[in-house]
């Protein structure tokens, strides 16, 4: 310190004091700045060396990220090239699975025999079934009537009916003129959209629709066509439409639908449809053996019957006379069968009016002008309404089952009146056939294979992140599901597929308002002739949505 003290003072007294402070303020600086630096260098040095050893610890964990996504789509192609290998023989256990009963009575609510009393029957498609050659019978006259009295195009006459194309429950937009086929949820199945004959991409749905599912207000726009006379309509629609597009006419989708409508009204209100049916009876309705039967064993047990029909009665009486003519006796009638028969009754107005009933007088074919206050025996009745039917009678409405095809105008009126309900569905018996074949088990067995394959690569691959063995996997699953479903679809019809489901496996809107107002469901009436009269008709304890449906487990597969 002495020496130092001794330079200070040397060094002050030889400079001079301002001089000797910049010296001293220098010095000070330089070795701050060295200090300094060195300190900074000694910190980046550190820092990268953390920030290296950070990244390395990145780029491994992404190594053995990137690395354990591979092991599990490997693991995911693994199965699938199993399961293909597997897809080339049907599995024994496949084949022993029980097949359902065509002419089973399928149920959506527990139903008690023993406590119906009262049998009711439409006419049209219940009672009565009609040959293929109806629809084209209807689809011709309808489009007559559009080119002689609504003035359209001549080169209409030249339209035949294509009984390939449609089926029941299908929709139609009035705003856009196309023909949908609905899942139970609202929402238009991907390949069941035709504008006109030409199917629509799911590209363009979203290009037309901008979503698949149809909110309420475009609902409000669409009609639906579910009775058996609708697949003459829907397909002369489908050939409307497609004739104004290749002929570059103009036109508005609603009223297209008007036009073909009130021509499907004409046929069925003027009568042609009827003197036409009953002209060649052997060509166009088909002949039940085992009706009759049916009739009277309810008689036989203790069963009250009522035929109520919007058809008029010399139709109706012109038919049952022709399918019973080889059953009922020369001198028995067949409306000695029914306690009560009901002709034009304006349903589903019926259900809700309170129009009067009038006797109707088969022989001079006129309505008497008497106040009906009671039915008497082998009388025929027209018109009327529930209220009176139900104060005339004094049935109860749960002792009353009701047998009719139509949704909306057969079963939703008793469905919320109280009666019981059963849906006469003709086609249902060829698509459980077609259930019950191996080949159909065997695509579905598959497509739920590939299900869970694919659920199986969508959880294992996060958001975002794609890789060639994932897009390569993923493309075939999909390619593979398409012709699952293309195979199942093709069984049943190539255009619009089975009635009851969707080419994804899903329930059809048509099964949902099946399921909505239908207690039991099945293909004739005469098949609850294979069921006991006091049966306890039961849910199944394993209900999908419709009771009719087998699911195949993709377990099947596996051993």
């Amino acid at each position: 310190m002495a020496f130092l003290r001794s330079r200070l003072s040397s060094s002050y007294h030889h400079v001079g004091s301002s001089e000797f402070l910049s010296s001293l303020l220098l010095q000070k600086a330089n070795i701050t700045h060295s200090g300094l630096v060195e300190g900074v260098r000694g910190n980046l040095v550190r820092g990268l060396s953390s920030i290296v050893t950070t990244e390395q610890r990145v780029l491994k964990l992404e190594e053995e990220g990137n690395q354990k996504l591979e092991d599990e789509i490997a693991k995911i192609r693994h199965a699938f090239n199993d399961a293909k290998e597997r897809f080339l023989k049907i599995p024994d256990a496949l084949k022993e699975m029980p097949k359902l009963d065509p002419k089973g009575i399928y149920v959506n609510k527990n139903l008690r025999l023993d406590h119906v009393q009262v049998y009711g029957f439409d006419y049209d498609y219940t009672l009565a079934h009609y040959s293929a050659n109806l629809q084209s019978l209807i689809y011709d006259l309808a489009k007559e009537y559009l080119v002689n009295e609504l003035r359209y195009p001549d080169s209409c006459m030249e339209f035949k009916y294509d009984n390939s194309f449609p089926i029941r429950g299908l929709y139609y937009d009035k705003s856009k003129g196309c023909l949908l086929k609905l899942d139970f949820f609202g929402s238009i199945e991907p390949g069941g959209c035709y504008f006109g004959r030409h199917k629509l991409s799911r590209l363009e749905i979203n290009n037309l629709y901008g979503t698949r599912h149809i909110g309420r207000d475009q609902a409000r726009g669409l009609v639906g066509l579910m009775d058996f006379f609708c697949f003459s309509e829907a397909c002369l629609i489908a050939d409307i439409v497609q004739h104004f597009v290749d002929a570059k006419l103009e036109f508005d989708a609603s009223y297209v639908y008007q036009d073909v409508n009130q021509a499907i009204q004409h046929v069925h209100r003027s009568g042609l449809a009827h003197r036409g049916i009953l002209s060649d009876p052997q060509k166009y309705l088909v002949k039940n053996g085992q009706l009759l039967r049916f009739l009277r064993t309810l008689k036989e047990n203790g069963k009250k019957l009522f035929l109520l029909t919007n058809s008029p009665f010399y139709f109706v009486d012109g038919g049952m006379n022709f399918m019973l003519e080889d059953s009922l006796g020369h001198q028995d009638s067949w409306r000695e069968l029914f306690d009560v028969v009901i002709a034009k009754a304006s349903k589903p107005q019926f259900y809700t009016s309170e129009h009067p009933f009038r006797c109707y007088d088969v022989e001079k074919d006129t309505l008497a002008y008497s106040k009906v206050d009671t039915f008497l025996p082998n009388k025929v009745y027209y018109h009327g309404c529930l209220k009176t039917f139900m104060q005339i009678t004094k049935w109860k409405g749960p002792e009353v089952i009701y047998f009719g095809d139509h949704l909306f105008s057969d079963l939703r009126g008793p469905s919320k009146s109280g009666w019981r309900t059963a849906a006469i569905v003709h086609e249902l018996e060829n698509e459980i056939q077609i259930q019950n074949e191996d080949n159909y088990r065997f695509e579905q067995a598959k497509l739920h294979i590939i299900q869970e394959l694919l659920g199986k690569l969508h959880s294992a691959v996060p958001k975002g992140v794609e890789c060639e063995t994932y897009t390569s996997l993923l493309q075939e699953l999909n390619k593979e599901r398409q012709k699952a479903r293309r195979t199942m679809k093709d069984m049943f019809n190539t255009s619009f597929g089975a009635t009851f489901l969707t080419d994804t496996g899903q329930e059809s809107s048509f099964a949902y308002h099946i399921h909505q107002y239908a207690d039991v469901y099945t293909s004739k009436p005469d098949n609850f002739l294979f069921y006991p009269p006091e049966a306890w008709l039961h849910v199944p304890y394993d209900i999908k949505i419709m009771p009719h449906h087998v699911k195949v487990s993709s377990s099947l597969f596996r051993t």
